[in-house]
């Protein structure tokens, strides 16, 4: 949610800023509808006014024995007046947050002005890509002979679900352990375990509603699936008031996700890449303003060292203003190196949204020795996508007789097992 006051302020900054995610000015439409609800609250506030002068007026009048039909009739006009009054305030000023819900966040400064992927920029890479001296398969081919099987998920539940077996559900399973361990005791993440069931108001405090409630999943009963554990753990502060924050709040979470993928329509529907129901362990962070950068490069480096630990190849990248998602202020997309489709393959994003959702949300923080209030930043990143980390082990640790090597740091959680060979 966006700042009334800094549209009201220099409305020709604003749509600057969203004319370099390529849309078009919204300043002239927002701030006509901020004029007409600020005119009906002072059309309100005089209306009660004069009511409550009438109203006094009369009983002066009796107690004078004047006559006072003619402001019996105004208080009697003013309140009839009045409920038609209140309620067009009431619409207009939802008319307004509605306008204000629907325009994304706007860019820091140092994020590159572009349309799409293609003008992302790449700013570091890590590992080198295994050299094979054999023709390296997609996990998709490896993965049924090692118990990835994708039919018995299609029989159950249709296309994009996956039913993992032995082998390959432990290490599935192993990833998510390991990746929680390490933000837990290595990064100073509190780990959480929280509802993947939440209303709206948790939705629409992270920035998924109105925009995304086709890309999401919702129960008869009016809750959502969530997306992803960012929704739980940010919304885990909505109207609230935090102490002075001199630390900043991470939290962690291995969580069930789910997604309709509405928008995603004909992408990656062969294999793991891309499913409607996968597991993430999620980072957030709610901190004060002053903190947003800083956490912003930890918590990529947190995500980071998950690969590193692996031994997985990846790159970083900055996302442009128009690949960036609608929360963002800014972005590092991780991309990891897939041998078996010769591509680098998004695994995590981290993105800092500056006071965006807090103020969708209401939560604020209070500084040491100050009586007022102001709004914290919050954070949230892939530190990774479970399933994307599974398909890059697959495809980077693969053997000529289709086997798996264990990575070194998974096999504690594996029993000691080092291998997975095909059934």
């Amino acid at each position: 949610m966006h700042d009334i006051r800094l549209i009201r302020d220099d409305p020709a900054a604003f749509d600057a800023a969203l004319a370099k995610r390529g849309l078009a000015p919204v300043s002239a439409e927002v701030l006509a509808i901020d004029e007409r609800s600020r005119t009906l609250t002072t059309e309100v506030q005089t209306v009660l006014a004069r009511r409550n002068e009438a109203s006094k007026a009369i009983g002066t009048a009796k107690a004078r024995r004047d006559d006072p039909t003619d402001l019996m009739a105004e208080v009697a006009a003013l309140k009839e007046r009045l409920p038609e009054l209140e309620a067009d305030q009431k619409a207009v000023a939802a008319a307004l947050v509605d306008k204000l819900a629907t325009i994304p966040n706007l860019p820091a400064n140092n994020v590159p002005t572009g349309k799409d992927e293609s003008d992302n920029v790449e700013l570091k890479r890590w590992g080198t890509p295994r050299t094979f001296d054999f023709a390296p398969k997609e996990h998709a081919d490896l993965g049924p002979a090692l118990g990835m099987d994708f039919e018995t998920g299609a029989r159950l539940s249709g296309a994009r679900f996956t039913f993992l077996r032995g082998g390959m559900a432990r290490l599935h399973r192993a990833l998510a352990q390991f990746m929680l361990d390490r933000h837990v005791e290595d990064n100073g993440y509190v780990e959480c375990n929280p509802p993947v069931l939440v209303g709206d108001a948790a939705m629409y405090g992270t920035d998924k509603l109105p925009k995304f409630a086709d890309d999401s999943f919702r129960t008869t009963d009016g809750r959502w699936l969530i997306p992803t554990a960012e929704v739980s753990l940010t919304a885990s502060v909505v109207d609230r008031i935090l102490g002075d924050l001199s630390e900043p709040m991470r939290m962690t979470a291995h969580t069930l996700c789910f997604r309709s993928e509405a928008g995603a329509a004909g992408r990656d529907t062969r294999g793991f890449i891309r499913q409607h129901q996968f597991e993430k362990v999620e980072l957030v962070t709610v901190c004060r303003p002053d903190d947003s950068d800083a956490e912003h490069e930890r918590m990529t480096r947190c995500a980071e060292g998950v690969l590193e630990a692996l031994d997985l190849p990846y790159r970083r990248l900055l996302l442009c203003t128009g690949d960036m998602g609608f929360g963002a202020r800014r972005t590092y997309d991780l991309e990891v190196w897939l041998p078996g489709q010769d591509a680098w393959r998004e695994i995590s994003s981290c993105s800092t949204i500056g006071d965006f959702q807090a103020r969708r949300m209401n939560t604020r923080f209070r500084p040491d020795g100050e009586k007022g209030t102001r709004f914290v930043h919050t954070l949230n990143g892939s530190g990774l996508a479970v399933g994307r980390t599974l398909v890059a082990v697959l495809e980077n640790y693969q053997q000529a007789d289709g086997s798996i090597t264990v990575p070194a740091v998974l096999q504690p959680y594996m029993g000691g097992v080092e291998q997975l060979s095909p059934r």
